[in-house]
């Protein structure tokens, strides 16, 4: 990625939704005006999902996502499925095609997102192949209460209007809150404590502490950086202490031992809980480390897909800490990517990154998983004050 781009994670998330055939292809191809997916009249083309990042005037910067069709059929289809069903997790505004007589699958799409409080626009596809244009619209009104967008992907017919239909449809709340929050005002000094282990990438910055960075930029602050052994240097180099230290949750016991008692003290992973998710859960969830035995099943879940290294905060030393807490029989998994419990019950904490790779919608749709489950699920940051016996000292933005 390019330094100039919009992060996935916090673009538009536009999924486009039918079944196998159905033209998803083809008007993804038509709305962009280049050939983004591959069109065939071979039912089940596309396969894995496809995510295409966009710039589109009126939308910004998005990502639209081309599914496997939700009948797709077999072993392998039923993977497809699966895929189809987790794109739809990460989707802000659904694009339903309906195709056929029977619209059953389309509807439980849209059951789907009205559940979820997920915007959607339905569309009739390739309507310059059918002659059941009138009835299917009827269905769509009177099952859905709204009015369809009639396309033909060969002709461009519909393509402005599906444009305005996603104008309209963007979420107020898709825009996720500020990094910082209310933390920090122009003028603010603020220090951010960045170890550069093993776990660093050589010669470049994590995503958290660049947005971040940038965000304090915009906000007309005055920051300063440094490593966790040049903390007192870079302090006395100050005039006045900091109004807020940003560190590395790994080194919170170690900078709370010297912050100044006017500074404020976060970390890049509560700052983006709060920025990508739920802050509020993360934070009440921690306290179920006391009731953890020996017997009991915590999930570490990564939310990025790296080759792991030794010192790894969630593979090794969250899983260290928490054990010299409750015990060497205590059981700790490690799922990575969109990797995550169909059923979250057979865990008694699932603590999760900061989750910088997704976009809020994702983020959001885990919690909710969890919470329905009864299961408590937290943050790497948090659980690492609260292990570290400071979380009650430390900053949110909440």
């Amino acid at each position: 990625m390019s330094l100039n781009q919009t992060p996935s994670a916090n673009r538009l998330h536009i999924g486009f939704f039918g079944k196998r055939n159905s033209g998803k292809s083809s008007l993804i191809n038509a709305f962009t005006g280049q050939e983004v997916s591959i069109v065939s009249s071979v039912a089940g083309t596309t396969t894995d999902p496809v995510y295409k990042p966009m710039e589109i005037h009126g939308l910004g910067a998005c990502t639209l996502i081309d599914t496997a069709g939700f009948d797709d059929v077999g072993s392998l289809g039923e993977s497809r499925v699966i895929k189809t069903k987790l794109a739809a997790e990460k989707t802000d505004i659904g694009v339903i095609l309906f195709s056929g007589t029977d619209l059953s699958q389309e509807f439980e799409q849209a059951m789907y997102f009205k559940e979820k409080g997920v915007p959607f626009v339905p569309v009739i596809s390739r309507c310059d192949e059918r002659d059941d244009i009138e009835q299917t619209e009827e269905k769509i009104k009177k099952a859905l209460g709204v009015t369809p967008i009639k396309v033909s992907s060969t002709r461009a017919g519909g393509i402005e209007e599906l444009k305005e239909a996603l104008i309209r449809s963007i979420p107020e709340n898709f825009q996720a809150p500020d990094i910082t929050g209310n933390l920090v005002s122009a003028g603010d000094t603020v220090l951010l404590v960045m170890p550069q282990d093993i776990q660093a990438p050589k010669g470049r910055l994590i995503l958290p502490q660049v947005q971040t960075m940038r965000e304090l930029l915009d906000k007309k602050c005055i920051f300063m950086s440094c490593t966790t052994d040049k903390l007192d240097e870079a302090l006395a180099s100050l005039a006045e202490p900091p109004k807020l230290i940003i560190t590395d949750s790994q080194v919170f016991r170690s900078v709370y031992a010297k912050k100044p008692e006017k500074s404020l003290l976060t970390s890049f992973s509560i700052l983006f809980a709060a920025h990508k998710g739920d802050i509020s859960y993360y934070m009440e969830s921690a306290a179920a480390i006391e009731a953890l035995t020996e017997q009991s099943r915590v999930l570490i879940a990564e939310c990025c897909t790296h080759a792991p290294l030794s010192e790894d905060i969630g593979r090794e030393k969250i899983p260290a800490l928490l054990r010299k807490r409750i015990g060497a029989g205590l059981t700790v998994d490690i799922m990575s990517g969109t990797d995550f419990p169909s059923d979250p019950t057979e865990y008694d904490l699932i603590i999760q990154c900061g989750a910088c790779m997704f976009n809020r919608r994702y983020v959001l749709s885990r919690i909710e998983k969890a919470r329905k489950a009864g299961v408590p699920m937290s943050n790497y940051g948090v659980v690492l004050a609260y292990l570290s016996g400071i979380l009650d000292d430390v900053t949110t933005t909440a």
